[in-house]
């Protein structure tokens, strides 16, 4: 009898698999990514219900910054400070451009800067033995005169796209999903995922806001979920650890 319940439970103990290793998760962009003070309250940074979604195996490290561009995410040592944190295993999510873009900026770079910035930071992600995910910047709220979204960086995403390929890594084009899911609310009901706020209608803006790039707690959220769904499709061992990664 004792070798046959020894026997029965053999297969049980072979079930048991070792206990996932912890990761981090670090968000390396700009501020449609980051972390919002209160003062700008409803705006929010996609990164931020970000956090919710995972398993106690998952820390999320938001290092995005407003008005961060490849060059000064780097001058300021905001990278160095992944580099420093990161560790065999993590993931760090790379998303730049709304202000490499914009020449009158002094974050600004140039079209040849801005890819060799992106190579750089896959290079050095990959020297940590963490794995690097390229996203495009999500699109700011843009429609013509027939109610069709219209991409408002379309060069520099172009970039972020051939870095993705050249250097063989993946990407969650977050430009594509964005103007699509603009493009289902219309060029009206899409303002509600903005920072678009009247005169009086919130105490930290008290003029008003008309901001079609920053999102408020509901555009955040819905951005996130974009990213987690490519996610599932795209990163199918960072998937397991989303909170009901089944359904």
């Amino acid at each position: 009898m004792k070798k046959f319940v020894l026997l029965f439970a053999l297969p049980l103990f072979a079930l048991i698999l070792p206990p996932k290793k912890k990761i981090k998760v670090f968000i390396a962009g700009d501020s449609t990514a980051s972390i919002k003070d209160v003062k700008a309250y409803p705006e929010n940074g996609w990164g931020m219900p970000f956090v919710y979604f995972w398993d106690s195996t998952v820390t999320i490290v938001n290092k995005a910054k407003n008005g961060r561009s490849t060059s000064s995410f780097q001058t300021e040592g905001l990278w160095k400070q992944i580099l420093d944190e990161a560790s065999e295993g993590d993931y760090v999510f790379i998303q730049f451009g709304h202000n490499d873009e914009v020449p009158t900026k002094k974050t600004a770079t140039t079209p040849e800067q801005f890819k060799s910035n992106l190579k750089k930071f896959v290079t050095e992600t990959r020297e940590k033995k963490a794995i690097p995910v390229l996203l495009t910047s999500m699109a700011r709220r843009k429609f013509d005169s027939t109610g069709k979204i219209v991409g408002t960086h379309d060069e520099y995403m172009k970039i972020t796209r051939a870095v993705a390929t050249e250097e063989k890594v993946v990407l969650l084009d977050m430009d594509v999903l964005t103007q699509q899911l603009y493009q289902q609310f219309g060029p009206e009901n899409s303002a509600l995922l903005f920072m678009q706020l009247k005169p009086g209608e919130h105490p930290n803006h008290p003029k008003g806001k008309d901001d079609n790039t920053h999102f408020n707690e509901f555009g955040a959220r819905l951005v996130a979920q974009l990213v987690l769904k490519e996610i599932r499709t795209q990163l199918p061992e960072l998937a397991t650890r989303i909170v009901n990664a089944k359904e």
